[in-house]
């Protein structure tokens, strides 16, 4: 999300002197807590869209391991019918906006919102999870 907020900048930055504008965001999945809810709530604040969820799957790490994509390693798979969604979706996309960057106390706000981070408390800084 820091990235995909410091991108939107950088666009911001060059879009006045060309064509450069945001398609939107693709969430590549960790399997977390609210995590499609989280990247469609950070689309809207910047005014853009989620693209595609694209789903956490072994059969990633699997055709890496072979230097394929997961279309050349298994085309039939699930998530190669993924990667081809994204692709058309990414391909028939007329959304592009010039984006409206998040200020760091927006973005952590955001995060605190979907209970990700919590607020900060100093009293916990260098100290370990409790059981």
């Amino acid at each position: 999300m820091y990235a995909a907020n410091n991108i939107c900048k950088g666009i911001v930055k060059y879009a006045a002197s060309g064509s450069v504008r945001l398609g939107g965001l693709i969430c590549n999945s960790r399997n977390t807590d609210k995590e499609a809810e989280l990247i469609e709530a950070l689309a809207a604040k910047l005014g853009t869209q989620m693209i595609h969820f694209v789903p956490r799957d072994n059969q990633v790490q699997r055709a890496e391991l072979r230097r394929m994509t997961v279309i050349e390693y298994s085309p039939e798979h699930k998530q190669a019918e993924e990667y081809r969604q994204l692709a058309r979706k990414i391909d028939e996309n007329k959304m592009l906006v010039i984006p409206n960057p998040l200020t760091m106390d927006e973005l952590e706000g955001l995060l605190m919102e979907f209970g990700i981070i919590e607020e900060e408390d100093e009293e916990i800084i260098g100290k370990a999870e409790t059981a």
